[in-house]
């Protein structure tokens, strides 16, 4: 084996388990003692911190350095980077622009069986909509489905959702899907939002615009015949997504609006009043102008902060109060 190869093959070796006897590592490149020294020492010299341990046999550990060295992926880790990255480039973060140098520098050296894959990747990012839990997807998936919205075909595929299809986003609790009939739509969209990954699609069989959650699509072979693109309601993909999000069929913004007066301070109140607006009204009041995918989901999310509660507008918010304090007597009873 080549001395370049070899010392390649060892990094590999080091990268995966934390100890390695000297006699094993040995063995595995089929060369002496003082040759796997030799190659640990250079493997020293270009940067990686590599630990000698002790015991019968002696052996090394690769440890983290004071620099950062040569690295070294699999397949899979690279296009796993590679997603990740590509996901940095187009997210709120502000590292968009090392995440896109970084990319286009894993880029360079991959090999091309792995940059088709990456090139095949589209997708968008929007800002996160509230809390929601990280879902695993493959990069294989997310691929699968970009390629099907980057060539225009249509998509067959079989989908777990929680049985609802009334919000026009499907998907719910893991733990609540269960099987649907196989779906056909045309993919327009690839956007990653909250921590989970979202297919915007036209549905063909329900002859409207549907929500897809990516972690429960599992994609049928062959892709169907190519479409012509459509335009998504607004023109903007992301708006489309979020304005899904916030209960509204059209506009990104919260269906119920209203505007409130709370007997806190406005800085006890802006950390937590999310996307709302906060106008500082004195020491110890302020209003709140904020929005919900309902009315009374408006008035019980005013509540959570235990103060005095003056509505200002709407009158549906008013009412919203007056039905909630009805239920919460008859609870308390």
């Amino acid at each position: 084996m080549a001395s370049t190869s070899r010392l390649l093959t060892l990094l590999s070796l080091l990268q995966t388990r934390r100890d390695w006897p000297g006699a094993m590592l040995a063995k595995r490149l089929d060369i002496s003692h003082r040759t796997v020294r030799r190659d640990v020492d250079r493997l020293r010299e270009m940067g990686y911190s590599i630990q000698a341990t002790m015991g019968p046999d002696g052996g090394y550990r690769l440890d983290a350095g004071s620099e950062l060295p040569p690295l070294l992926f699999d397949d899979e880790q690279v296009v796993a980077l590679a997603v990740a990255l590509k996901a940095a480039a187009v997210s709120d973060v502000a590292v968009e622009e090392a995440a896109l140098r970084a990319l286009t520098t894993v880029r360079q050296v991959m090999p091309s069986r792995l940059r088709h894959r990456l090139d095949a990747l589209e997708f968008e990012a929007i800002a996160a909509v509230g809390q929601s839990a990280k879902v695993s997807v493959t990069p294989d998936a997310l691929i699968a489905l970009s390629a099907a919205v980057r060539g225009r075909e249509v998509l067959r595929f079989d989908y777990e959702s929680s049985g609802s299809d009334s919000s026009r986003v499907d998907g719910g609790d893991a733990a609540a899907a269960i099987p649907q009939p196989p779906r056909r739509v045309e993919p327009h969209h690839l956007i990653t939002a909250s921590g989970r990954w979202y297919m915007v699609a036209w549905d063909l069989d329900r002859a409207d615009w549907r929500v897809f959650r990516a972690d429960r699509i599992r994609p049928r072979t062959p892709t169907g015949p190519r479409f012509v693109r459509r335009q998504v309601p607004g023109g903007d993909a992301r708006a489309f997504v979020s304005a899904r999000f916030k209960g509204s069929a059209s506009a990104d913004a919260w269906p119920c609006r209203g505007t409130v007066i709370l007997g806190l301070p406005a800085r006890d109140v802006l950390p937590f009043a999310g996307d709302g607006v906060v106008e500082d009204l004195g020491e110890d009041s302020c209003s709140l102008t904020a929005g919900s995918w309902s009315w009374r989901a408006l008035a019980a999310s005013l509540g959570r902060f235990d103060a005095s509660i003056e509505v200002v507008e709407p009158p549906q918010l008013a009412t919203a109060f007056g039905e909630l304090a009805e239920r919460y007597a008859a609870a308390a009873n």
